[in-house]
């Protein structure tokens, strides 16, 4: 079987789920770090400094300054299975209509962080994609 067939396959039974929390990244020392680090959903360490995406209630708690509003989708397979492009194939649907994502992949689900004002929009792409290939 090849990689494309796979791809499709997991796409028809992909499920995408809308957290509906607002996310927001935000710069990070180490010791808010360290105080904030059970509430963080990711923690990047970059050149610049630490990052991290927060509950945009934990921002606003804690007074950090924060950039742009995201919110998350966790996209659930019926197999979970490894399967280059699969991300690409979805972020590339996604730029065709104008969406920017992030792609985190981590254990066990792969999450989208797309802006705000683009989640309802990116959940009807993504259901588009699995309707699209079930009755093709």
């Amino acid at each position: 079987m090849n990689a494309q067939v796979k791809i499709d396959q997991l796409l028809q039974r992909m499920t995408p789920i809308l957290n509906r929390e607002q996310l927001v990244m935000c710069q990070l020392e180490e010791a808010q770090l360290q105080t904030l680090l059970r509430e963080c959903l990711c923690v990047f360490r970059e050149r610049e400094g630490i990052c991290a995406l927060l509950p945009k209630a934990v921002a606003e708690r804690e007074s950090l300054p924060d950039e742009g509003g995201y919110r998350q989708i966790t996209l659930q397979y019926s197999a979970c299975l490894q399967v280059p492009g699969l991300s690409a194939t979805i972020v590339r649907e996604l730029a065709d209509t104008g969406i920017q994502a992030n792609v985190v992949s981590a254990r066990h689900h792969e999450h989208l962080l797309v802006s705000e004002h683009d989640a309802a929009q990116a959940m009807q792409v993504l259901y588009g994609i699995s309707n699209r290939l079930q009755y093709s």
